[in-house]
């Protein structure tokens, strides 16, 4: 079994694994072929000393998401679409990196917030407002995903996330990495990325109702404010419950996450297995840690401007 609890990201025609010291990104190129990459984590907020210390670790797993996910996922997109000659510069990646960002945020966080305080402005029990927020946002989670579920482009998003899953799970198991071995796993995973923003959407109902109804500036700031606070805190949380998740009391808590995840995973193809593990074999790699005996090894190509990606 694995030392550490590596993690994962699907996304456009790949899967992005995450390891102690790197991570490890594969796509299906439009030829066929697979084409794998890897990145340090050695630098950055990933060096800070207290970077893996609880609560810390939180915002650095959130910086992931946002920032190197993201990265990878529109670079993953760039892949897909040299296909057809096209390809986003640094400019424009990092235009849609920061809309992407804001878009998150004022979705997510503030226009439950504007509903809620147009919706109940006549209404003086605080409690009121605090639980139409908290509603809304749930409403607004929910609908987006079963929304955006319906496209085939994303709902190809969602297998690789089921793969990505199971991969996981097989190399948790001490499984060879065969796709025999990776197709008998479920598609969901209780340190999913989708439980941990399950657990922050309950966490804001909570902690947003702590600051009571204030002015809409106050209130606005302190939603703002509140988003690292409650990343840090709803990853010690996730984590925990990954730990004890045989305790039946621990198990019901945590089921709405396990749930939500029939939207955003779906049973992958062979060939999308395939890139999971490609993915995790790398990841491993980068790390010094021995692949699995009995893996599959599918045919690979590093692609050819990330050579020094990992020192």
């Amino acid at each position: 079994m694995s030392r550490f609890n590596y993690g994962g990201q699907a996304l456009i025609e790949g899967v992005l694994m995450r390891g102690r010291n790197a991570i490890a990104v594969a796509f299906r190129h439009p030829d066929g072929q697979i084409v794998w990459a890897s990145e340090s984590l050695r630098s950055g907020p990933h060096a800070w000393r207290l970077a893996r210390a609880p609560f810390a670790r939180g915002l650095i797993v959130l910086y992931e998401t946002l920032i190197v996910g993201t990265r990878w996922l529109i670079r993953s997109a760039n892949i897909q679409a040299s296909a057809e000659g096209i390809e986003l510069g640094r400019g424009s990646i990092a235009l849609m990196l920061g809309l992407t960002l804001a878009l998150g945020v004022g979705v997510f966080f503030l226009l439950p917030l504007f509903i809620a305080t147009a919706t109940t402005s006549s209404i003086q029990a605080d409690w009121v407002q605090h639980t139409v927020e908290g509603l809304v946002r749930v409403g607004i989670f929910l609908g987006y995903l079963a929304l955006i579920a319906r496209a085939p482009d994303i709902r190809r998003v969602f297998e690789y996330h089921g793969a990505e899953h199971m991969t996981i799970h097989a190399l948790e198991a001490g499984d060879p990495l065969t796709t025999d071995a990776v197709r008998k796993y479920p598609t969901a995973h209780p340190r999913c990325g989708t439980e941990f923003l399950v657990v922050v959407i309950a966490l804001s109902i909570f902690a947003f109702g702590l600051v009571g109804r204030q002015s809409l500036p106050i209130m606005v700031v302190s939603r703002l404010l509140l988003i690292p606070v409650i990343a840090a805190v709803g990853y010690e949380i996730l984590r925990f419950g990954a730990k004890h998740r045989a305790n039946p009391l621990v198990k019901v808590i945590m089921a709405p996450g396990i749930l939500v995840q029939m939207i955003t995973t779906k049973r992958p193809t062979d060939d999308q297995i395939e890139v999971a593990i490609v993915s995790m074999e790398q990841a491993l790699e980068a790390d010094g840690e021995s692949i699995p005996t009995g893996s599959e090894l599918p045919e690979r190509e590093r692609l050819p401007d990330t050579a020094a990606a990992v020192a």
